[in-house]
C-alpha cells in the first residue's frame, strides 16, 4: 500500500514514515505542503496522511482540492495535527478528511486509525 505523507515539518514527516514502517507499511512518498502533495499525488497513492497547518496550502485546502479530483475522491485521508478543538475536527471532516489524530500519537494509534479506515473502505 502506497502512502502520501504531507507535512511542512521534515521531522514530523520522518516520525510518521518511521511509524508507518514499524507497523508494516514501507511504500511512502512525502510532500512539504498541500500544493506539493497535489503535484505528487497519483493513482498509485492508496492512503493520505496530512497535517493541517502548512504554508502555501493547508491540510483542509489540500483535502478539498484532492476530493475535487476524480482520482482523489475515494482515497482515505487521515489528518494528523496538533489542532484538538472539536470545531477543528468538524471542519476537517467537512473538508473531506476520513479520520483525525491529535499529535503526539503512538504507532499503535496510527495503526488503529489506518486499519479502521481500510476496513470501512472495504465495506
Amino acid at each position: 500500500m502506497k502512502f502520501l505523507v504531507v507535512d511542512d515539518s521534515a521531522t514530523m514527516r520522518r516520525i510518521v514514515v518511521n511509524s508507518l514502517q514499524r507497523i508494516g507499511f514501507n511504500d511512502t512518498i512525502e510532500a512539504s505542503d498541500g500544493q506539493d502533495a497535489l503535484v505528487k499525488f497519483d493513482s498509485s497513492v492508496q492512503f493520505v496522511i496530512t497535517d493541517w497547518n502548512m504554508p502555501n496550502m493547508s491540510g483542509t485546502e489540500f483535502t478539498k482540492a484532492l476530493r475535487a479530483r476524480s482520482d482523489g475522491q475515494h482515497v482515505p485521508i487521515l489528518m494528523v495535527t496538533a489542532r484538538s478543538v472539536k470545531e477543528d475536527i468538524l471542519t476537517a471532516m467537512e473538508a473531506g478528511v476520513n479520520n483525525y489524530i491529535v499529535k503526539p500519537f503512538t504507532p499503535q494509534v496510527l495503526k488503529e486509525k489506518i486499519d479502521a479506515l481500510l476496513l470501512a473502505a472495504a465495506a
